[in-house]
């Protein structure tokens, strides 16, 4: 059974299946900030740095299987596979959401 997803969630994770890097920008706000392996990236240009060197460079796909709400951020955890070292992994995402857009990602193992 699919899991309900917020709609900017949703729609980073299509296209993240999708390995499109454009649709994976455009539900973050301009100066969203991810925070992945401890290291800080902030704003679009970034983003689309990381989504490129970390995801699109190694086929990383993220398939979310649990969700549940966790003090104001929603948590989502699953496997992401591709081309790297010990795929599958299983990763905890948490998104802050802000009008409609993610606002903060916080990605860990």
């Amino acid at each position: 059974m699919p899991i309900e997803l917020p709609k900017p969630i949703a729609d980073y994770v299509e296209a993240n299946a999708g390995l499109d890097v454009d649709g994976m920008l455009k539900p973050f706000a301009a100066d969203a900030v991810i925070v992945d392996n401890g290291k800080r990236h902030e704003g679009h240009a970034r983003l689309r740095t990381l989504f490129e060197d970390e995801v699109i460079a190694v086929k990383a796909i993220f398939t979310p299987d649990t969700v549940r709400h966790e003090n104001g951020q929603v948590v989502v955890e699953g496997p992401a596979h591709g081309d790297f070292k010990g795929s599958p992994i299983r990763f905890t995402y948490r998104f802050t959401l802000e009008h409609d857009v993610i606002k903060a990602l916080e990605i860990t193992i």
